[in-house]
């Protein structure tokens, strides 16, 4: 029969057992955590890293992305199936400004030159146009060769023929809505005229694809369908234009009493840069400021 002694060193001995075993199983539950632990992060920066790679958190690259997108595109026209246009490549499609404004100043023979105010966020393309072409002197020595029956002067066409212009179209970006006829009644005063005195906009053939052409309007304009794309407005020289107004006007040729009487001759057109704008590398600049 086991001593007393025996006895408590057995039961000792079991509980120290116990406690080992408690113990040995606390270590493995805390090492079978900390794995787990280790495993979950080890794939956030397996993820991470792979979405670094992707650009994922690469905010440059978003901003690089949109800067490079294109904001303009540029039709272009057939010069050996319309001779009167002229090769001068086309304008570039992107870093084209789309807000703000950029001055126009066209010097003609009829005294102070007619200063314009380019809208950069309503026509954008269009302006981009005019600043392209301007530094390639493509409008320097040219006549107008139109007083319009609406009021307008029409400029743009080196040939003269109302059918040149470069080889490249832009498409319209502001046209005026047309007038809702259940406002018909309303108060003539009341109306406000869709191209008013001083606006400038293209005049495209057919509407819509514009080149180089422009109008500039020294009466108010209303039609019932309006098909000019406005760039810009008239800011300076208002009385160059109303000189020019006045012009009497003859026969075209085509039995349209519209050709100027007195030659009006465009010296020269150039477009300065909008604030903060610089010409993208390569591509000609804009013009000399006005």
């Amino acid at each position: 029969m086991a001593s007393s002694k025996d006895r408590q060193r057995k039961l000792a001995r079991e509980k120290l057992d116990r406690q080992l075993a408690k113990r040995a199983g606390r270590e493995r539950r805390r090492r079978q955590r900390m794995a787990g632990i280790g495993a979950a992060l080890a794939i956030v920066l397996i993820l991470a890293g792979v979405g670094w790679l992707g650009g994922l958190f690469d905010g440059s690259k978003k901003k690089d992305a949109a800067a490079n997108a294109d904001i303009c595109a540029w039709t272009p026209q057939d010069a050996k199936s319309n001779t009167n246009l002229q090769e001068v490549g086309t304008p570039p499609t992107k870093d084209i400004p789309t807000t703000g404004t950029r001055s126009m100043t066209i010097t003609t023979n009829q005294g102070a030159p007619i200063v314009v105010s380019l809208d950069l966020a309503g026509s954008p393309c269009g302006s981009a146009s005019l600043a392209y072409l301007a530094g390639k002197k493509f409008y320097d020595n040219t006549e107008c060769t139109e007083i319009t029956t609406e009021g307008a002067l029409r400029c743009g066409d080196p040939k003269g023929t109302e059918l040149g212009g470069p080889t490249y179209t832009v498409y319209n970006e502001r046209v005026p809505s047309a007038p809702d006829p259940s406002a018909s009644a309303a108060p003539a005063a009341a109306k406000t005229p869709l191209y008013p005195k001083g606006t400038v906009a293209f005049i495209g053939n057919p509407p819509g694809s514009n080149g180089s052409q422009f109008l500039i309007f020294f009466k108010d304009f209303s039609p019932a369908t309006p098909q000019y794309s406005i760039v810009g407005t008239v800011t300076g020289g208002s009385d160059t234009l109303a000189k020019i107004g006045k012009i009497p006007t003859v026969d075209n040729g085509s039995g349209s009493k519209v050709k100027p009487k007195t030659k009006i001759l465009v010296q020269s057109l150039t477009v300065g840069n909008a604030a903060g704008d610089t010409p993208p590398s390569g591509a000609p600049s804009a013009s000399s400021q006005s």
